[in-house]
């Protein structure tokens, strides 16, 4: 009875072993960035990124119309 049970579990751990050795090229294969990279990238999205909400920096920006008329209809509209 043992020796039927040993090559069920020697498959088993082959097989939990092969998935592992998959994740583990799978983690490889995803491109690093070093930490300046990233930092530039963020500044750069940022210089280039118009955020309404700080008209300090980017000045009063027109706002898009709400209504699909055109129409300005306050701050909120349903559609």
């Amino acid at each position: 009875m043992t020796s039927k049970q040993t090559p069920n579990i020697s498959e088993a751990k082959l097989a939990r072993l092969l998935e592992y050795n998959s994740t583990v090229k799978e983690k490889l294969d995803i491109s690093i960035l070093s930490i300046s990279e990233a930092s530039t990238s963020i500044i750069d999205f940022c210089n280039r990124t118009l955020d309404p909400l700080v008209p300090s920096v980017w000045g009063v920006q027109k706002r898009p119309a709400l209504s699909p008329s055109g129409d300005d209809v306050g701050c909120c509209a349903i559609i």
